[in-house]
């Protein structure tokens, strides 16, 4: 039998929302109850600290904004798919998660009254993305753990690949995973779980995501049998650098960045001209996809088709010390000095609105299981996330899932360990370092990745669609057929890559179903075979369920508070 390890909570991912909500049980019961932090990575890896631009808050109501505004951009940009209960609390508790970070050290950058700086994001009516630089997600991490670090109750498990989320009787009951140092094979207990795992943007080969971010924590909660939430929205950024993919942040047009095509034109004036480069994401992506298609992108062979992001009008002295990342990024990867050249970008995978479906306060349809983060779908995004509305999200409900598993605890107990199922998962393990076959996993991951670019992208149809589903079900098939080659368990990353492909294929099938299904355009989910949005029909949550023959689909409603549907219009 495998090892055993036991705490009362068990954070499974080590990002934003985990390291925020291990803060908050720490701080509430000072440092009483016994937490587990679980990362494949080593913890400050965590995608989380790739966040740049800024954390949406309203901290300027004597300047005109307020938490109405905040709300109602919110419901607006999510094209009105967002749950208006969630946003409500969302935007009412944000100024005290930038005000706590304040606290707690976070290096904000100041404006010229030593106020904490906020700057315009696409999609707000106000300047309320708070920042420090262009690292903000990389110093909101390093405070949270630097918080943590005052308590001395939680153990950290870095790389620690999880294999399967254990459930038994109708309730959480371990974590089965590989420890990569020695290989060995390890069950982790506690009476609470909370999954705060991340994306699964790397579905896409052109994608912001870190080669980690392989989804692992929706699809082990997918087939624990766990619901997955509006999976069909998927982001898509407006300026990934070409050909990498890296994120270039919203700041950059939050700065005053611009939009060019191959004529120098400011294009968005075309699409969006209120707002400019500065609409909701879903939006600037289609119009650059339109522009490329329609011949006004710049033409290169080795790269494809791309547009431009121009700053040399902002000067050296902005780009500096508003976007030194940015510059630092560009001059690595391409040899580009953004204070004389502009940079090369065109839409890129970049964010899951769907998820593990939780109820507002983020616990899951298990009673003991949370989810929060982007591996969650509180429904607070709907169809399309507005910029600086995420790391805000991982810091509320981070927060909130922390308080309510710290509530919850005395109501626990620690559950015994099926283990017939821990049997099954290693048996699982050892049939893949045992599989024979002609497949390669690198070139069926390529081949994934390959087929959702083309087919489930800024644009879809559904006979693209249709084509992409089968050859996710193609894939699946010949999966089986790719053998691990690295036989050994201690640091077999080739094994990790063979698990992460099933956790895609699972999430790819899901989406691009659910995508086929949706048979309307909202949000980032643009049918040009069903171009126009369909409230009478699909104003409503899909949510996908596993079988062993495919998702099976259903449905529920959106709840709407205050405002009623209308166009968007920027």
């Amino acid at each position: 039998m495998a090892q055993q390890l036991t705490h009362d909570v068990l954070i499974l991912g080590a990002g934003l929302a985990g390291l925020r909500a291990a803060v908050e049980i720490s701080r509430r019961t000072e440092g009483k109850v016994d937490i587990g932090i679980v990362s494949k990575v080593q913890l400050m890896r965590a995608h989380s600290v790739c966040a740049e631009g800024g954390t949406a808050a309203v901290l300027r109501t004597e300047e005109g904004d307020s938490f109405e505004l905040h709300a109602w951009d919110s419901v607006k940009g999510s094209d009105f798919l967002a749950d208006q209960d969630v946003v409500y609390r969302f935007v009412r508790a944000m100024p005290e998660e930038i005000r706590l970070l304040d606290h707690w050290g976070i290096p904000w950058t100041r404006d010229s009254k030593g106020r904490i700086d906020q700057r315009p994001f696409g999609g707000h009516s106000f300047p309320r993305a708070t920042l420090a630089a262009d690292k903000t997600g990389f110093f909101e991490m390093q405070t949270l753990y630097d918080t943590l670090l005052r308590y001395k109750c939680f153990t950290r498990y870095d790389e620690f690949f999880v294999t399967d989320i254990l459930v038994d009787g109708g309730r959480f009951a371990g974590l089965v995973g590989i420890h990569a140092g020695s290989g060995e094979t390890v069950v982790l207990r506690g009476k609470a779980l909370l999954i705060a795992t991340g994306g699964g943007g790397t579905l896409y080969g052109f994608t912001t995501y870190s080669q980690t971010v392989t989804g692992d924590g929706m699809a082990m909660a997918y087939r624990a049998g766990l619901p997955l939430e509006d999976m069909e929205f998927l982001q898509f950024h407006p300026t990934g650098l070409v050909p990498s993919g890296i994120l270039m942040t919203e700041a950059c047009r939050g700065e005053g960045g611009y939009l060019r095509n191959n004529t120098g034109e400011r294009f968005m004036g075309k699409y969006a001209p209120k707002l400019m480069e500065l609409a909701p994401r879903d939006m600037v992506s289609r119009a650059e996809t339109t522009e490329i298609l329609e011949g006004r992108g710049f033409r290169s062979e080795a790269w494809g088709d791309y547009l431009q992001l121009d700053l040399t009008h902002l000067g050296a002295e902005r780009i500096n010390t508003r976007l030194p990342l940015i510059r630092e990024v560009t001059m690595k990867f391409l040899g580009i000095d953004p204070i004389t050249t502009p940079i090369p970008i065109r839409p890129v995978a970049h964010y899951s609105m769907g998820g593990v479906e939780t109820d507002i306060n983020g616990l899951t349809r298990l009673p003991n299981v949370w989810a929060a983060g982007e591996v969650a779908c509180v429904s607070l995004h709907g169809a399309n996330r507005l910029g600086s509305n995420s790391t805000a999200e991982c810091l509320v409900w981070g927060g909130i899932s922390g308080e309510e598993i710290v509530k919850a605890l005395p109501k626990l107990n620690l559950p015994g360990v099926p283990e017939g199922k821990v049997r099954a998962a290693d048996a699982h393990v050892d049939a893949l370092l045992k599989r024979e076959g002609s497949e390669n996993l690198y070139i069926l991951r390529r081949e994934l990745r390959a087929v959702m670019d083309k087919h489930a992208g800024v644009y879809r149809t559904g006979e693209g669609l249709a084509a992409a589903l089968a050859t996710l079900r193609d894939l699946r098939a010949r999966s089986l057929r790719a053998p691990v080659n690295d036989k050994n368990r201690t640091y077999n990353s080739n094994l990790f890559h063979a698990l992460e492909l099933e956790n895609l294929l699972d999430l790819a099938e899901v989406t691009v179903a659910g995508a086929l299904a949706r048979q309307e355009s909202r949000g980032a989910h643009a049918r040009r075979d069903f171009a126009t949005r369909d409230d009478e029909k699909w104003l409503k949550h899909t949510l996908a369920w596993w079988t062993e023959t495919g998702p099976r689909f259903d449905h529920k409603p959106v709840t709407i508070t205050t405002w009623k549907p209308v166009e968007r219009k920027y």
